[in-house]
């Protein structure tokens, strides 16, 4: 299944951002790691509204870019891990 098709090409520029803003939430101290993803999704949901407007279909692409950035994140964690 090719996720891809699903996030429109607008919205893909939210991935990076979200993965950047992720790594430097990371490195805070302030914040817990398990309120990572949530503040992701919503700054991504936020973002999304921002690029396509406000609707139902930017909350769901907000959703969607979101889950892409921390399913990447963890991918990169666990194939990077040393056994």
């Amino acid at each position: 299944m090719d996720i891809a098709q699903y996030i429109a090409q607008n919205a893909l520029i939210l991935i990076p951002v979200l993965y950047i803003i992720g790594m430097i939430i990371k490195n805070t101290e302030q914040i817990n790691d398990k309120y990572i993803p949530v503040i992701l999704l919503i700054i991504g949901i936020l973002g999304a509204i921002g690029i396509m407007g406000v609707n139902a279909n930017s909350v769901i692409q907000g959703v969607l870019v979101t889950g892409v950035t921390v399913y990447t994140n963890q991918l990169i964690k666990q194939t990077s891990k040393k056994e």
